[in-house]
């Protein structure tokens, strides 16, 4: 496919999506190692005009806490799978998975699970498209799931009609979608994943009030929030660790936990001489089990 084809704007991925893998491919270039996640294939996927790393939303050093939020809840997610597939779990499911490439880069764990890839039908053909013509191609273990997210319910029929088992235990991930979806939209989903079959995992990123960042950081989070708006796509849900816990629970998990960025921190950013790490309570992380 050319590269014109690749920058059609009605057949491209969400800006989001292309960022979050430009920011990615972006701590493997500038960050020193070792590197929390190594993913270059994203930015093979986007294909970006030369320059790119010159743009004003590339810049080391500004985006340097959210480049680390990005690479963290990722790493985090993918060591969750990592840890639940040993223990027998054998479905993946991404909600809202963009630009995810887990099932390219991990090929030694992904070849023993279904991975479901759920978005929106326009970003998952340009995406199979590109996947084909970079060679990797779409295994049969790779379900792209094309679903329209704002019809109740369209998810899940979805995800069943691409060959879920809903009485096998799974991992669902949501990365940076929950900002973007109602309160309500989110206890839906919530209710749903904790119907699934015992032993089944969620992971989750929320964002907290920007009342509860530093100081210091919330200007660039304002920033972020006019930017999200002004875009189209406006962030409607914030939620403090006790809220999003309480919510998961009402849902029905058996178990939820809130994880902070203090926490990737530690786990990920120890013993770095250059700064890098998760802002605190920005971007953090809730895990429910069934």
């Amino acid at each position: 496919m050319s590269r014109s084809a690749v920058n059609t704007p009605d057949a491209a991925p969400d800006t989001t999506a292309v960022r979050v893998a430009l920011w990615r491919a972006l701590h493997v270039d500038v960050d020193a190692p070792p590197h929390v996640l190594d993913d270059t294939i994203g930015l093979r996927l986007v294909a970006p005009q030369e320059g790119w790393r010159d743009r004003p939303d590339m810049h080391p050093q500004w985006t340097s806490p959210f480049r680390a939020s990005i690479v963290a809840r990722a790493r985090f997610i993918e060591d969750l799978m990592t840890e639940r597939t040993a223990a027998g779990v054998t479905q993946y499911v991404i909600l809202g998975a963009g630009l995810d490439t887990f099932t390219q880069r991990r090929p030694e764990i992904a070849s023993r699970l279904t991975v479901f890839e759920l978005d929106r039908p326009e970003p998952q053909a340009w995406k199979r498209q590109r996947l084909e013509a970079l060679g990797f191609g779409v295994p049969s273990r790779l379900r792209l799931v094309p679903v329209d997210f704002e019809t109740e319910g369209a998810w899940w029929d979805g995800l069943l009609a691409a060959g879920f088992r809903a009485d096998a235990p799974a991992v669902v991930a949501s990365s940076g979608v929950s900002m973007y979806l109602t309160r309500d939209a989110v206890a839906a989903t919530f209710r749903q994943v904790a119907s699934l079959a015992p032993g089944s995992a969620f992971a989750m990123s929320f964002l907290l009030p920007l009342e509860h960042a530093k100081p210091e950081l919330r200007p660039v989070l304002q920033r972020a929030v006019d930017g999200a708006r002004a875009s189209g796509t406006p962030f409607l849900s914030f939620f403090t660790p006790a809220a999003i816990v309480a919510l998961a629970r009402d849902a029905g998990f058996r178990d939820a936990r809130h994880v902070t960025a203090a926490t990737l921190a530690e786990r990920y950013f120890a013993g770095r001489s250059d700064g890098l790490r998760p802002p605190d309570k920005a971007e953090e992380l809730l895990v429910a089990t069934t």
